[in-house]
């Protein structure tokens, strides 16, 4: 990239150290950064209305003069109010401006402006409080209006922005090949610049928005295709076609269609010289750990090692106990690796791993330290996948001879956000449930029907199921730790003393969290109130009731993951969102959930609603955060985006062209900002 973009933000005149700190809260640090720092809406003053049929009480644009300037009235102390008359020559208006003579004294009298703002009062007498106001002969009739922060206003960064175009005109540099530009017939990215923070109209605003849109997600796309190419170097193993029967038939149940499918993908992967790099996708309960089993026997079949690797000791040990279950009477053998193991139990199962005696290991990070060694590891799993950096992804692949890769979501995902976060992969979903699953009937109530909520948890209760309490203590600060404590304490000695409760957190021991799922599954606790922590993966067949309080907090997606741990069994499950939030957007929200079951289908409206950057509650990990594409609404630039880069890369597999040298740079640029984020 030229020098010039690359330098810090106090280049530009006007920005001293002090400002510059204002602008890094904003993620801008050079001059390219302020470049792509875009606005977050327009004010367009090419259409104002007739200040007659201006809406009361709503943004608007009217244009006129002023008639007349009143003298200044002092209201109190401190609080001075100076009014205008301002005119149409059809309809008058009274400009309400507070404690800015400066404002006041920019206003001529039979001079035209525009104002922006909201218009009171009714027919005979119409005012507007504090407008924004743009003097009628000014050219950019288009204003942007960015994301600002203490000690900066919309002025001081339209300054700025200007500067930093002037810079960028001097350099001008065109990223695209001609060719692609021609193809998809797109501006050129000075214009796009330009167009985009200073738009002559809406319409140039609009071919700016999409060249800059196609840029972002071609850079994302041959980013994620260039990590595939190069992870599908030569795999160190090459498998060998096995008899499955056995794994199939020792099965204590029949696999839906969708995981037959998905066990075949693996295998027909992992007999290939390029290594397996794959996503299996399902919604909450259709049956992922088992395609993973079947895999990991193919693997053993071939006198291999396997890994999988889990977010949280919990799940861990679930899918240990789950595989072992699966695999040990087939004869093969299963270790579990965690952070709170002793040292002499680590260091048993590392022994085991490094010998072979183990053919399946399943774990946490501990799997990835450096102290862990394998025999023969030809197959790493990893669970969860958003949960993991990059960096940890690779730090596990880096344990064999380029191994083959499966990962495995409960987090459905639309198919197109899927192809951005998972990229480098390719993609098995698992449409169907296994049989047997129950749908969960969800209802979103008010806190005001909390007692009636306890009441229908505790007909579950005396029918002799389990029921959940979860809280939204999401970032389990020591304030929110005391009062989930408290909250369990109070259920236990109030409406459920007659009930067993017990409590789970994420800042218990793994030894302590065990011992409470342990004393769950056992059916030793009644009811379990717990954080987010139960989210993944805790499978209790018993548990038919859950209750979410403040669900407002939560996403779709994550609510739908948490329901996900009733209904397991064969009983009649049910779901009671509690939130004392009753705006238009969250009832909204939450009716969804009561709709529908289809991770898929709420995964889509989670998308609509909050956008890829918030989907998973936090920043999705190892996926860049988008600065101008909008998921819900680029569908179309994405696919020519995808299109793009796969022509791009068969002409130029590694963009080692010069045309191809700009596009080279601004991915290595993003992706080494993306892995040391991660």
């Amino acid at each position: 990239m030229l020098k010039d973009l690359e330098k810090p933000i106090e280049y530009l005149k006007g920005v001293g150290e002090k400002r510059a700190e204002c602008y890094e809260k904003l993620g801008v640090k050079t001059v390219y950064d302020l470049l792509c720092h875009y606005p977050r809406s327009y004010i367009d003053y090419t259409s104002p209305v007739p200040i007659a049929d201006a809406p009361t009480n709503e943004p608007c644009i009217v244009k006129g003069r002023v008639v007349k300037k009143l003298p200044e009235a002092r209201i109190r102390k401190g609080l001075s109010v100076y009014k205008v008359i301002f005119t149409d020559d059809v309809t008058d208006l009274v400009i309400v401006i507070y404690n800015s003579e400066y404002m006041y004294k920019q206003l001529e009298v039979d001079k035209e402006y525009y104002l922006c703002g909201r218009i009171t009062g009714n027919l005979v007498r119409k005012e507007i409080n504090s407008p924004v106001i743009l003097s009628a002969d000014t050219e950019d009739k288009v204003q942007p209006v960015y994301h600002l922060t203490e000690g900066l206003s919309q002025q001081m960064l339209r300054k700025t922005v200007r500067l930093a175009l002037n810079v960028f005109n001097k350099n001008i540099y065109e990223p695209l090949p001609k060719s692609i530009m021609q193809r998809y017939n797109f501006c050129s990215l000075e214009y796009a610049l330009e167009n985009i923070h200073f738009p002559k109209d809406m319409h140039t605003c609009e071919l700016a928005k999409n060249r800059l849109v196609f840029d972002e997600l071609l850079v994302l796309q041959l980013g994620m295709q260039l990590m595939k190419s190069r992870s599908r170097e030569k795999s160190g193993f090459v498998l060998k076609t096995q008899d499955m029967d056995s794994f199939y038939n020792a099965l204590p149940f029949i696999l839906t269609n969708s995981q037959q499918t998905a066990i075949e993908d693996c295998i027909r992967d992992m007999q290939k010289e390029q290594p397996m790099n794959r996503l299996v996708q399902g919604d909450v309960g259709s049956g992922k750990t088992a395609v993973a089993a079947g895999a990991a026997y193919f693997v053993y079949e071939n006198g291999c090692q396997s890994a999988l690797m889990a977010p949280t000791e919990i799940l861990a040990e679930q899918h240990y106990e789950t595989l072992k279950g699966f695999l040990e009477p087939l004869g093969v053998k299963v270790a579990l690796l965690t952070g709170s193991m002793t040292a002499k139990q680590k260091k048993l199962v590392k022994e085991g791993l490094e010998n072979g005696e183990y053919a399946v290991a399943v774990g946490t990070h501990a799997l990835v330290q450096q102290t862990t060694k394998f025999k023969k590891l030809a197959l790493v799993i990893t669970d969860e996948q958003h949960r993991f950096g990059v960096g940890q992804r690779a730090a596990l692949a880096s344990k064999g001879e380029n191994p083959h890769k499966l990962v495995m979501s409960a987090t459905p995902i639309p198919r197109t956000l899927a192809l951005m976060i998972y990229g480098d992969l390719d993609i098995s979903v698992l449409k169907e449930l296994p049989k047997g699953r129950q749908p969960v009937e969800t209802y979103a109530v008010t806190g005001k029907l909390r007692e009636r909520a306890f009441n229908y948890v505790k007909k579950y209760l005396d029918e002799g199921r389990q029921g959940y309490i979860v809280c939204p203590m999401i970032d389990e600060s020591d304030m929110d730790l005391q009062d989930v404590k408290t909250y369990a304490k109070k259920l236990s000695q109030g409406t459920f003393k007659d009930y067993t409760v017990g409590l789970l957190h994420g800042r218990m021991s793994g030894a302590q969290k065990e011992q409470v799922m342990n004393d769950f599954k056992e059916h030793k606790i009644d009811l379990l109130v717990s954080t987010t922590v139960v989210e993944v993966g805790v499978d209790v067949p018993n548990a038919a009731i859950m209750v979410i309080e403040n669900a407002d907090r939560f996403g779709l997606s994550q609510l739908h993951q948490l329901r996900g741990r009733v209904g397991r069994g064969k009983y009649k499950s049910s779901c009671i969102l509690i939130t004392d939030n009753v705006n238009e957007e969250s009832v909204k929200r939450l009716k969804i959930l009561g709709k529908t079951n289809d991770g898929f289908k709420i995964s889509e409206e989670d998308l609509k609603l909050r956008g890829p950057g918030d989907f998973f509650g936090s920043r999705q990990h190892g996926l860049p955060a988008l600065k101008i594409a909008d998921m819900s609404q680029d569908m179309d630039i994405l696919r020519k985006a995808q299109e793009a880069a796969q022509l791009i890369r068969n002409a130029d597999p590694k963009l080692e062209r010069t045309e191809n040298m700009y596009l080279r740079e601004l991915v290595d640029k993003l992706f080494d900002k993306t892995m040391s984020d991660n």
